[in-house]
């Protein structure tokens, strides 16, 4: 799993892009439910200390996913249906974070006021990629980590 901040200086044109499309603004959140089905649900992702976050009210469906399988994905919003603004994608895996030290940071860096009874996810980044139109015609860019070697 490679942390916001390894993508960041790996690919730092397409992060700060990513960054800005999930600057305030809702992005979609993909996740497996338990019986293999695709789930989507609306999200806010925050960006600061080098990491993604994701805070949740600790019922919620999309946390026992990521509890259970670990795998997401995020889709930035889109200004129109001409794509303004582009479009913006990540995924990777989902760790729980039970350490104060590190919900401490996620809330310094969150633009909204999460509850003290939400759960927090840190999001690892396996692969990315942007969309931007440009005279009609999609211009993409993508990255992936390089494959970690278990020894």
């Amino acid at each position: 799993m490679s942390a916001w901040a390894e993508f960041a200086v790996a690919a730092p044109e397409l992060a700060a892009f990513g960054a800005s499309r999930f600057e305030g603004g809702v992005a979609y959140l993909g996740t497996v439910a338990a019986n293999g089905g695709p789930r989507v649900h609306p999200i806010t992702p925050i960006i600061g200390f080098g990491r993604l976050f994701l805070f949740m009210e600790p019922t919620s469906p999309k946390g026992h996913d990521l509890k259970r399988s670990h795998r997401y994905a995020i889709h930035s919003s889109v200004g129109n249906t001409e794509g303004e603004g582009g479009e913006f994608f990540v995924s990777g895996h989902a760790q729980l974070v039970t350490d104060p030290a590190v919900r401490t940071l996620a809330l310094q860096a969150s633009r909204y006021n999460p509850k003290d009874r939400y759960i927090l996810f840190e999001l690892g980044v396996d692969a990315a990629s942007s969309t931007i139109y440009e005279d009609g015609q999609p211009l993409r860019v993508k990255w992936v980590a390089e494959p970690t070697v278990k020894q």
